[in-house]
């Protein structure tokens, strides 16, 4: 059964802010095998401008795809999560995620496409800070695999 169109521009409330540590930070860079040193030295960071260690690239996947976990589990979707794969993500940034940000993630429904049977999803995760302010939108696009037939 396709995903109604209708649930395009939804929008899910923000969530509660996550607190971005250095050692978080270290974990993830350590995971995906990068070494890069403004991930675990101060010093390093400081180095490039920033006042703490900055994270990953894709750190944020982790914040953004929880806060997904919204439209995935909201039942008036009707996404049937047991069928989905993770199609894409793409990820554009006003700066780094710094250890000690509060972030927060609001998610929107910005497509609903069906294809071959498949029903695609497209969320995009705004990530503010404390303040506010726009640290990075995320886009996660979620395939539904078509149900096989008997």
């Amino acid at each position: 059964m396709a995903l109604d169109q209708s649930f395009v521009g939804r929008t899910y409330p923000p969530t509660a802010p996550y607190e971005v540590g250095r050692e978080k930070i270290r974990e993830f860079a350590e995971a995906v095998g990068d070494a890069h040193p403004a991930y675990t030295d101060p010093e390093a960071a400081a180095a490039l401008g920033h006042a703490d260690v900055i994270a990953p690239p894709t750190f944020v996947f982790s914040i953004t795809f929880k806060a997904a976990g919204q439209v995935i589990e909201d039942p008036q979707l009707g996404l049937d999560y047991s069928r989905v794969v993770h199609g894409d993500q793409k990820f554009v940034y006003v700066r780094p995620v710094r250890a000690g940000d509060r972030l927060s993630v609001v998610s929107t429904i910005e497509a609903v496409k069906s294809l071959a049977g498949n029903d695609i999803l497209d969320v995009r995760g705004d990530v503010h800070d404390e303040s506010g302010e726009l640290v990075v939108t995320a886009w996660t696009k979620l395939v539904a695999r078509a149900a096989e037939e008997a």
